[in-house]
């Protein structure tokens, strides 16, 4: 009688300690030679998570490279300073940071999983996520939807089996910040990549933007076998703890001949499957799974022509984030109706200066 046939399920189980594996201080020091330089700081105060999730989006005091001013008048009694809202100020992590920056030259920052990939608008389109101060980091991470992810214990382990925590001090989940050496990066060249059961069953651009190069077929083969290269000697078989469940992120190499570790993420819905839905990967691994002895090639998905349906459009991404940088820059150090004061009068100055412009071009 023929054995039964297990049919593998749409997303694989991951107990809370698997999902620990793919936070950064997790993976990082396996793979720290294959991918971007790091340090990671932690452990971080219960203030700077309470900072982290307050209401606003503004920068602690002491962060800027910049004298540090007093708001309070001379005049203003006790009565008042009592009523001040909760200032945040971090000088010994600001010291670290700035260390780390004069190492480094420029970082960009992320939690445990997350990055602020969403708030990269925050600083100059030039050098998106490029900081070069704690005010910097600070800002990126205040701004971003993406990193509240890591703050809140019933999202990092949401649809875990078992529900955490199992036991807390076997599985401790413990706030960490992540700065990473900053360069130019070529978007064209990052990919994500699907692992199930150990097999690397696909790959997708990562970049919703149409790159030509990316129609040849022969550079197509050739990225399928740099990449399933690079993860047969670096990478299969050392994720034990998720029985070979998992993706990665690969930023090529100009040549597309070789590449480095970006980050690992759960293979969960959580994660964005990009160019491919999860049926349609699913189905990839019953291909291979029927395969037996044949190892299929990972499926490449790329936008092939302007008029893909993936394609980016005018719109800018992640602008429901978007608010006014001087806005920002404005609000450092501030509550919110000392912002408002300030940016009324911002905007009063504006108008007396367009005014005034007005009236030497009419003259």
């Amino acid at each position: 009688m023929p054995a039964p046939v297990n049919t593998p399920p749409l997303f694989p189980t991951h107990s809370p300690e698997s999902l620990l594996a793919f936070q950064f201080s997790s993976w990082y020091p396996r793979f720290s030679g294959h991918s971007i330089k790091s340090i990671v700081i932690r452990p971080l105060s219960a203030t700077f998570r309470e900072y982290l999730d307050s209401d606003g989006v503004f920068v602690p005091e002491g962060a800027e490279d910049l004298p540090a001013e007093s708001t309070l008048s001379d005049d203003e009694g006790d009565e008042e300073a009592a009523d001040e809202p909760v200032r945040f100020a971090f000088p010994e992590l600001d010291a670290k940071i700035r260390e780390i920056i004069a190492e480094y030259g420029a970082v960009f920052p992320k939690l445990n999983f997350s990055s602020p990939r969403d708030a990269a608008w925050m600083l100059p389109a030039s050098s998106p996520l490029k900081c070069t101060s704690p005010a910097d980091v600070y800002l990126l991470l205040k701004s971003s939807d993406f990193v509240q992810h890591d703050l809140d214990l019933g999202l990092v382990f949401d649809g875990c089996e078992p529900a955490y925590p199992v036991d807390a001090s076997s599985s401790p989940y413990e706030l960490e910040l992540v700065l990473r050496k900053w360069y130019p990066v070529d978007r064209a060249r990052e990919l994500r990549c699907f692992v199930r059961q150990e097999n690397l069953i696909a790959i997708s651009q990562r970049d919703p933007n149409h790159y030509d190069f990316w129609n040849e077929r022969e550079t197509q083969d050739k990225v399928v076998n740099a990449v399933t290269t690079f993860w047969e000697k670096h990478i299969k078989g050392k994720w034990e703890q998720t029985q070979g469940d998992y993706t990665f992120d690969f930023l090529l190499t100009r040549d597309l001949s070789r590449g480095h570790i970006v980050d690992f993420n759960p293979y969960l819905p959580r994660t964005d499957p990009l160019l491919f839905t999860y049926e349609e990967l699913h189905d990839i691994l019953l291909s291979c799974t029927s395969a037996h002895d044949v190892v299929p090639r990972p499926v490449l998905r790329v936008i092939d022509s302007p008029s893909h349906p993936a394609a980016a459009r005018n719109a800018p991404t992640h602008q429901h984030n978007m608010v006014p940088f001087e806005a920002l820059v404005m609000s450092s150090g501030r509550d919110v109706q000392e912002f408002a004061n300030v940016w009324q009068e911002e905007i009063q100055k504006s108008m007396a200066e367009q005014a005034n412009e007005d009236d030497q071009h009419s003259a």
